[in-house]
């Protein structure tokens, strides 16, 4: 796989140019969050094209500062309209020039009306654990603090179960001695 590094820019040209090579399948775009580089921090914006005759696939990527709108694709393929939707919703990234059909602009994709925050993002806590510990962090019976939380008690002691074997697995007492 080719990986080309665009300048953001030059993003929509950079798409369009890999078209009219011949990468005419648009399979995927999505975002990375970098934004604890310690030398140009931002969110990676990548791009997976596929030319198919002959097979050969291209990732072009794009360091986009946090807060910095990227100028949309959907212009040159239109499926990219999902992919930039859902880059929006879970990392923060702007579009501009975002066009689907709908006239709607960009909308929430997945989540629940009301949310706040970016779930992809580093940055982003899941509240859920911070305030219950989860559950297959530990055996049961083992002490601990949830953080913020109190400690756990030890379970009750329970009689030992009886082993079970997979399915079609006979037990010990079954065959030659």
């Amino acid at each position: 796989m080719i990986t080309r590094d665009v300048p953001a820019g030059e993003w929509v040209e950079s798409v369009r140019a890999a078209r009219e090579e011949g990468f005419d399948f648009f399979d995927w775009l999505s975002a990375v969050d970098q934004l604890d580089a310690e030398e140009d921090a931002g969110l990676d914006l990548v791009c997976h094209l596929i030319r198919t005759d002959p097979w050969e696939r291209v990732l072009l990527r794009t360091r986009v500062p946090e807060g910095t709108a990227v100028d949309s694709v959907t212009g040159v393929f239109r499926g990219a309209a999902w992919h930039e939707r859902e880059t929006h919703e879970m990392f923060g990234v702007d579009f501009s020039d975002f066009e689907d059909g709908s006239g709607q602009g960009l909308r929430p994709l997945l989540l629940p009306d009301g949310f706040e925050g970016t779930p992809l993002r580093k940055s982003f806590h899941l509240t859920a654990r911070a305030s219950k510990v989860w559950p297959g962090a530990k055996e049961p019976g083992e002490g601990g603090r949830a953080p913020g939380g109190e400690a756990d008690k030890p379970a009750p002691r329970k009689r030992a179960r009886r082993r079970l074997l997979p399915p079609g697995v006979p037990d010990e007492s079954w065959g030659p001695r």
